[in-house]
């Protein structure tokens, strides 16, 4: 492979393809075409025949559940393990960039955009309903514990599993392969760039096309699946505090407002309203959880955290590397392998964004600080929220575990009802219906800066035509697949989009493992950064 470096070690990009004027202004021409007739070839394919679209992701469900659960349980662990590898590397001390580059936000700001990007509406939509699912029926249940307080601790370990450390590492992978190789080796914020070292230019011709269809193909339906979820959440808000009926088709208006709103925030960029958005979304998760602890039953809720952070120490390992023998079973293919596809979906869309936010930092603090950071945050929220409906379940008699089984979208706001707390209770909720709607504005807008940005090679300003399309197109997704079949088309979409990208990510580890080892040892790098180049 020939390779083509400057001076300072960065690729020439000379043969970078961008139109210059007219519709294909900013934008590479082949990617902007391809990727606008996907989308719209699918929602009109949904609008016109749902039923056959229907019948269509099931069947994919099924094969995929069936033929490749081993193919995901694998996958995820090799992820993990090639993250926490890297940690203890020597190339920990290569900083995503320059040599001299620092931080541009501060370590709150960093925190709260990736997070806010990373879980969103997911975390508020899962963290109550999950545990409650799984201490009905999860395979992990000792004999004689589903369905009380004695599965309790066991039905976290499977959301910790499942909200852990492995999807995590996913996004690690991808957002320090895109930083990498743009900010310190010059090429295009793409995922196409991550394969130089594999492809050389010829990430610039059809192959580098395919891999950031494919990356654009996973953004969209792995952001689509979550703006579904979250529709049902905020509608089910809606329902709670102003009697808003359950139609469907409010649901869909839902989408579309959203949508909208979420357009604008892209439009503003990463700097204003994301940025904006990301830190209220902080103060208010902050605000929310302080106010379950306090209400709550706080000594069993600390003292339940604590539990399963030691118990998920002592079983991650070996619960996450179970492939269930009996894939017919349908549970590991409906909760566990249906995750590693949502994270996977996900991981060109978080990474790019976390990789954008992150130029500065070395490969050691942003290992650390995406993959255990939000995990033990996650895990708090999770015991804080999980905990509570548990403890009003089998305790006090709170009626969760009916209200989950009936409509998954309403149990958060039934808990708040049970604190008993009156007006307070009511504007609790209005707050917990505000942070459904900024994190599913945040992962809307996110998601249209990143496909942009596919498109446009990179290039960190979009074009603003572009953004209101895919800010619109996004939300169209997510409208077809509720059609479509709710959430189990939600749930297909994101198996369907994982499988293809695992490849990708593959060999996004091959290739920053390739030019990660023609990097020179860290303190010959402080001295001569020109020595840093690609490998041949």
């Amino acid at each position: 492979m020939h390779e083509k470096t400057a001076a300072d070690g960065q690729v020439d990009q000379s043969r970078l393809v961008i139109g210059k004027s007219g519709l294909f202004r900013d934008v590479n021409p082949p990617m902007a075409t391809l990727s606008k007739l996907l989308v719209i070839a699918f929602v009109l394919a949904g609008v016109m025949a749902p039923e056959a679209m229907g019948r269509f992701f099931e069947g994919v469900q099924s094969w995929i559940t069936v033929n490749m659960s081993w193919y995901y349980i694998l996958s995820i662990a090799m992820f993990i393990t090639f993250v926490f590898g890297l940690i203890f590397s020597r190339y920990g001390a290569i900083r995503l960039g320059k040599d001299s580059d620092r931080p541009e936000f501060s370590t709150f700001a960093w925190f709260s955009m990736l997070f806010g990007a990373g879980m969103g509406i997911g975390l508020l939509f899962w963290s109550v309903a999950e545990p409650m699912y799984h201490v009905q029926n999860a395979p992990f249940l000792e004999d004689g514990t589903a369905g009380s307080m004695a599965g309790s601790v066991t039905a976290m370990q499977v959301t910790f599993l499942h909200w852990g450390l492995h999807g995590w590492a996913v996004y690690v992978i991808v957002g320090m392969s895109l930083a990498y190789f743009s900010y310190r080796k010059g090429l295009p914020l793409t995922i196409r760039a991550s394969l130089y070292p594999i492809l050389g230019d010829r990430i610039y011709g059809n192959w580098g096309h395919l891999v950031d269809l494919l990356a654009i193909f996973g953004t969209i339906f792995g952001v689509a699946t979550t703006l579904g979820l979250g529709a049902g959440q905020i509608q089910a808000g809606l329902n709670h505090l102003f009697g808003v009926p359950m139609d469907p088709w409010i649901r869909y208006l839902i989408i579309m407002v959203i949508s909208a709103i979420a357009t604008l925030s892209a439009v503003s960029g990463v700097g204003r309203g994301i940025k904006i958005l990301s830190e209220m979304n902080m103060w208010l998760s902050i605000f929310l959880i302080i106010v379950f602890i306090l209400v709550g039953p706080t000594v069993f809720l600390l003292g339940f955290f604590i539990t399963n952070i030691g118990e998920y120490i002592v079983n991650v390992i070996p619960m996450g590397l179970w492939v269930n023998p009996d894939p017919e079973s349908g549970w590991q293919g409906a909760w566990t392998v249906f995750y590693w596809g949502w994270w996977i979906a996900w991981a060109p869309f978080v990474g790019m964004f976390i990789a954008r936010v992150s130029r500065g930092r070395t490969i050691r603090e942003f290992a650390i600080g995406v993959l255990i950071v939000p995990t033990l945050i996650t895990f708090f929220w999770m015991s804080i929220f999980g905990g509570t409906a548990l403890y009003q379940e089998f305790v006090q008699g709170g009626g969760i575990i009916d209200a989950v089984n009936e409509d998954i979208s309403k149990p958060l706001f039934l808990i708040i009802e049970n604190f008993g707390l009156g007006l307070f209770g009511s504007l609790m909720s209005f707050v917990a219906l505000i942070l459904i709607i900024t994190y599913f504005v945040t992962s809307s807008d996110s998601g249209t800066l990143v496909v942009t940005t596919l498109i446009s090679m990179g290039k960190e300003e979009p074009p603003v035509t572009y953004r209101v399309f895919w800010g619109i197109g996004e939300g169209a997704v997510a409208a077809v697949l509720l059609a479509s079949g709710g959430l189990a088309a939600l749930q297909t979409a994101s198996l369907a989009a994982g499988l293809p990208f695992s490849i990708i990510m593959f060999l996004m580890m091959w290739g920053l493992f390739r030019a990660l080892s023609a990097e020179p040892a860290p303190h010959a790098a402080a001295h001569d950064a020109n020595m840093a180049t690609l490998p041949k």
